[in-house]
């Protein structure tokens, strides 16, 4: 008779699942900043494509973008 061992007690996945469910403010917005200046790790692209909602990558980029923008335009007035 085989038995199936398991690294991991059944209790400890259904933790894992609602920990990895979303990703925090804090991960969206590393994420866009560093996927913004281009320095963006592998393993944080492969965790937002898994656990990240699209939508949030949405917002957060476009409020990115938005902030270069201005401060982009603040430092052109205040030279010119």
């Amino acid at each position: 008779m085989t038995t199936s061992h398991s690294s991991t007690p059944d209790h400890a996945d259904s933790a894992d699942d609602t920990d990895a469910a979303h990703l925090t403010l804090l991960q969206v917005m590393g994420s866009v900043l560093a996927a913004g200046f281009g320095v963006q790790s592998k393993e944080n692209k492969v965790r937002d494509f898994t656990r990240g909602r699209p939508f949030h990558f949405i917002v957060a980029g476009l409020l990115f973008t938005l902030a270069l923008l201005a401060g982009l335009v603040a430092v052109v007035n205040l030279i010119v």
